[in-house]
């Protein structure tokens, strides 16, 4: 019988870990890649580890104290526990040890300066002011257990994070295009030349590397957690967005972008692509259609998963296209196939970047043995992704939407003087009941095999990219957790795979003269906004952009459009998706905020405004990651506008427009 726990011995513990956070300019980084091929082995003999679990991640370091626990000068430490994330490292010590600490030394003699996450009690008590003043009213018990259920609770966070202390050392604010060392066929330039199918140049623009080495959690560069002001907010909103023109008339005329960050580093990830293919159609005639995509990947566990789809998905599945778009007698034309040949190609190109991802990277691995590769090979298979990637072919009209996981895709449109919503995609996840039937289909004999909504009680997607704990056996998992840095066997492994990557594709028609609109964007989005909230907001902006004229209804005399939102319609034919949960229903206000040129930015801020509150939406961008966690998720949102673009304009290319690319390529560097 094991041994009664001490609870109060378990909270002093955790109470003596304090965290310490480095960044690396790019010389250390290379001597650190030099340092990191030899991982020590001996860790579990160090002193400070016996002070908690034995964990050894990707790399184990050593810190150095110029004055040691006990004052006899120098000495060498095992880190606690040490995670490297591109230039940034963190690192627990116990606190006896953090404080003693003056240089952290990464051999061979690469010296940096520590900067420390430790609890300050003025800090605290800024905090706690900052309660009093938000939330006065909550004087009673009852009030505070009721806030707590609620957004305005984040103020407590507030607290919690005025208790730390952030810094960062990086001053980059510039995105590239192009991530450093990427294969995919990005270009710095979005207006460059389109090509053929043959070679597969395109159009495209991703999430920079940039965004994940300088992340809002990251730049955070001040003491203690303060709200900010409405500049400051607006800054942090537009800080990665972008904004195309698309001068190609084949029926998309813009698109927008924007991500806001919650995990440090983000783990959603995004990448557009088109490419102009010459087609043969039934008929013979000889023509042209753009391909064009637009993906959204919603990480989790880390960011490599969604990273691996970023660089990699378009271009499996535009490879599977190819084989099904065979060519003509005539040099350089492609047959049309049909619609389902085409849903095939594309759930192809889905499996088989998995495949490669979690069965053939592993096999490499455990076949070589060697850990210098085993990061490359292993981290996209043990974390996840959820995939949402649109296809529009132009000579079509034919939208298809392909999902893994849950992120969500809608079509707004206006149709018979009424403006409508249609979800183009289902929530994959262990809440949906065609979901759980299907796996409960596949794995007879585990009644409980989706448990509380999870698979096997964990995880919430049912589908998703990476998360090879649900698919691999469990002998092969055992063999990666020896002998690498792999997770331990989830319970009631018995017959897996379990979680597939496989989409559900959709086909739509998109009517440009209806001025039909496509909103993509990760989960984040729909826990604090509903499928009509966020057609209205749009439309409210098209308003305000004089895109389309505000649709003159009866309630219009009484002045009561101008309050609210446009009324919208949901035509959505299946509705077992999830509603928003992430709402303050203490605050009734409905109202909106209608203040920058880029829709998604648009779209992120009111979701956090929850109904027009700046207030509200301040304390929601002040709190930094990783506590902001608990009240946001990662916010990822594209908005493509479909219409006809004035022949004038139409010289095959894409403009940046500037106006609405505040944070991103050639922008100039926000000011907090």
């Amino acid at each position: 019988m094991s041994a009664p726990i001490n609870k109060e011995k378990v909270q002093e513990q955790a109470e003596e870990i304090h965290k310490i956070r480095i960044t690396l300019t790019s010389t250390k980084v290379k001597q650190l890649e030099k340092v990191c091929s030899n991982i020590v082995s001996n860790a579990a003999q160090n002193e400070i580890v016996k002070k908690g679990p034995v964990r050894l991640p990707t790399k184990v370091l050593k810190i150095t104290t110029r004055k040691a626990p006990n004052g006899e000068g120098s000495k060498t430490w095992d880190a606690y526990e040490m995670r490297i994330h591109k230039r940034v490292i963190d690192l627990q010590a116990p606190a006896q040890i953090v404080k003693k600490i003056t240089q952290i030394t990464i051999e061979p003699g690469v010296d940096v300066e520590p900067r420390l996450f430790y609890v300050a009690g003025r800090q605290l008590q800024n905090g706690r002011r900052l309660l009093n003043t938000s939330a006065s009213s909550a004087a009673r018990k009852s009030q505070s257990r009721l806030l707590r259920r609620r957004n305005v609770a984040l103020v407590s966070g507030v607290i919690i994070v005025g208790s730390y202390v952030t810094f960062n050392q990086s001053n980059y604010y510039k995105l590239d295009t192009a991530p450093p060392g990427s294969n995919s066929r990005l270009t710095g330039n979005p207006a460059k030349a389109v090509t053929s199918i043959v070679d597969k140049e395109a159009f495209s623009s991703t999430t920079s590397s940039m965004v994940r080495q300088n992340s809002v959690g990251a730049q955070q560069h001040k003491e203690g957690v303060f709200l900010l002001n409405d500049e400051q907010v607006s800054a942090k909103l537009r800080q990665f967005e972008e904004s195309y023109n698309v001068h190609r008339g084949k029926g998309v005329t813009r698109y927008d972008i924007c991500q806001l960050p919650s995990n440090s580093p983000i783990e959603d990830d995004r990448a557009e692509e088109i490419v102009q293919v010459p087609i043969l159609q039934d008929n013979n005639v000889r023509t042209s259609t753009d391909w064009m995509f637009f993906g959204v990947y919603d990480g989790h566990g880390g960011w490599t998963t969604s990273s691996k789809l970023r660089d990699q998905l378009i271009s499996y599945v535009i490879t599977e296209l190819g084989t099904i778009f065979k060519p003509s007698k005539e040099e350089n034309l492609r047959y049309v196939p049909n619609s389902a040949t085409i849903d095939q190609a594309i759930k192809n190109g889905f499996l088989k970047l998995d495949h490669e991802i979690v069965n053939k990277n592993i096999e490499k691995l455990l076949n070589d043995n060697n850990k210098a590769k085993a990061a490359e090979l292993l981290m996209p298979a043990l974390s996840g992704s959820c995939a949402l990637l649109s296809f529009y072919d132009t000579n079509s009209k034919m939208l298809k939407v392909a999902v893994t996981g849950d992120s969500r895709a809608l079509l707004g449109s206006f149709k018979n003087n009424q403006w409508t919503v249609r979800q183009l995609s289902i929530d994959q996840t262990g809440s949906n009941p065609t979901e759980v039937a299907r796996i409960i289909s596949e794995h007879p004999d585990e009644p409980n095999v989706v448990r509380n909504g999870r698979v096997l009680g964990s995880l919430e997607p049912s589908r998703a990219f990476g998360d090879c704990r649900y698919k691999l056996p469990g002998s092969i998992q055992d063999r990666l957790y020896k002998q690498f840095f792999g997770k331990k066997l989830p319970s009631n492994l018995n017959s897996p795979p379990y979680v597939t990557a496989e989409p559900v594709v959709t086909t739509t028609k998109v009517s440009p003269e209806n001025n039909d609109f496509l909103v993509m964007a990760s989960d984040g989005l729909y826990e604090m906004l509903s499928n009509e909230e966020i057609v209205g907001l749009v439309v409210k902006w098209m308003e305000k952009e004089k895109l389309v004229k505000p649709n003159k209804s009866f309630w219009n005399y009484f002045g009561s459009s101008e309050k609210g939102l446009p009324q919208v319609s949901d035509i959505t034919n299946d509705k077992t998706s999830k509603p928003p949960f992430r709402r303050n229903r203490l605050n009734t206000g409905n109202g909106f905020l209608l203040e920058d040129k880029n829709v998604s930015t648009h779209l992120i801020r009111n979701a956090l405004s929850n109904g027009g509150s700046k207030e509200q939406l301040s304390m929601l961008i002040s709190i930094p990651s990783p506590v902001s966690r608990r009240y946001r998720d990662d916010l990822t949102v594209t908005v493509v506008f479909f219409g006809k673009d004035s022949d004038e304009n139409n010289d095959g290319k894409l403009e940046t427009n500037a106006g609405a690319t505040a944070g991103g390529i050639d922008a100039s560097k926000p000011k907090l």
